[in-house]
């Protein structure tokens, strides 16, 4: 517990504030109201200076960083458009593509249905790359105009089975020959873009 001589006089240092503003200030140099309004003012000026440097400093910051992120998305965009390689680049069959004929060669309907959407979801990328615009499968299709794509009337029976596969699930009684013709579509498309 502090004794009575020893607490702290916080008048005492509201008194010397106040004399040094009214002119009693460490060796009597006198600083007025005035005075130090005027130098408040000169130190609002300095903080207004400084902090609009920083600001256009920030905003070139900004502008230079997304720049440089827009550099960089289109750079990995070259990069992993190459996802979907030629046979000729890949010296054979494209490993995709095997996946889904193996998977129509086999002797279930789930092996059906697996190659079926594998395909359309390779369609789909496909038809990306190639500057379809949509959401799915179907808006690309409806961008489409038969006379820059061939096998158009293809791909939409292929994506139909597809379909009925999505929304039907197990209930969609999917025959061996209708799977092999659906792949034949896929296939069609394919090769018409030179993918296969």
């Amino acid at each position: 517990m502090l004794q009575p001589g020893n607490q702290a006089n916080v008048e005492y240092f509201f008194r010397l504030l106040y004399n040094c503003f009214h002119g009693a200030c460490y060796g009597g140099t006198s600083i007025g109201l005035q005075e130090f309004s005027a130098w408040l003012a000169h130190l609002w000026l300095w903080i207004i200076i400084v902090g609009y440097a920083l600001s256009v400093a920030a905003l070139f910051g900004v502008v230079y960083t997304t720049v440089r992120l827009f550099e960089l998305r289109k750079r990995e965009e070259e990069f992993y458009s190459t996802l979907l390689i030629t046979p000729e680049a890949a010296g054979g069959m494209h490993p995709r593509w095997e996946h889904i004929q193996s998977l129509v060669e086999g002797s279930t309907q789930s092996q059906w249905r697996e190659a079926i959407i594998e395909a359309d979801i390779m369609l789909d990328e496909v038809l990306g790359k190639r500057g379809y615009a949509g959401d799915g499968v179907g808006e690309k299709l409806k961008s489409a105009e038969e006379a820059e794509f061939a096998t158009l009337q293809n791909a939409w029976d292929a994506h139909k089975v597809r379909n009925q596969i999505a929304h039907q699930g197990s209930s969609f009684d999917l025959s061996e020959t209708v799977a092999r013709r659906t792949i034949q579509h896929y296939e069609a498309v394919f090769r018409e873009f030179k993918v296969i």
